[in-house]
């Protein structure tokens, strides 16, 4: 039987049928990437925290209330303290920075094909890196913060330039 996030994944792509599942695992992976060049590594700490944060549904938004009000567990609050305090947790990137993020690891996975196959998810410019993204909040597989909206991928590079562009052949040739 699957997870409780594959069958989300399965009913939304099921539900939007615009892009496969693999492009949607193309953005956790990449999220993952982004999130890494921006912030570096994550820390135990970190992860102990998000995925505290994850089990229970609670916003990232909300922890320091829940610290206010004595409702987390010693464990939380220690990893809190070991990541360096509330500011160290939140590991968020803005949309330009996924999608930049995005490119970047389609590139590393796929050199230059990497638009070719984004192409065969229908994945064609950032706005649709917003729209998967976009989707995946509706249904729980990703979070967003207040002030976030898929405008923030919009135009953010044109896909032909952004990944066509970036190569260059070098040759010995004069």
């Amino acid at each position: 039987m699957a997870d409780a996030y594959q069958q989300n994944l399965n009913a939304l792509v099921k539900r939007v049928g615009e892009f496969p599942e693999e492009a949607y695992h193309f953005i956790r992976e990449g999220l993952g990437v982004a999130v890494d060049c921006v912030h570096g590594p994550e820390s135990p700490a970190q992860k102990a925290v998000m995925h505290y944060l994850f089990k229970n549904k609670i916003d990232l938004l909300d922890l320091s209330e829940l610290h206010e009000q004595g409702a987390l567990d010693d464990s939380v609050i220690e990893a809190i303290e070991e990541a360096g305090g509330f500011e160290k947790i939140n590991r968020h990137v803005s949309g330009g920075d996924l999608c930049w993020g995005l490119r970047n690891y389609a590139q590393q996975r796929w050199g230059k094909m990497a638009r070719i196959v984004l192409s065969k998810w229908n994945i064609h410019s950032t706005a649709d890196f917003g729209r998967i993204v976009f989707a995946m909040i509706e249904v729980d597989l990703l979070q967003k913060q207040p002030g976030d909206s898929i405008e923030d991928f919009y135009n953010v590079f044109d896909f032909e330039q952004g990944f066509d562009g970036s190569y260059k052949i070098l040759s010995d040739r004069r």
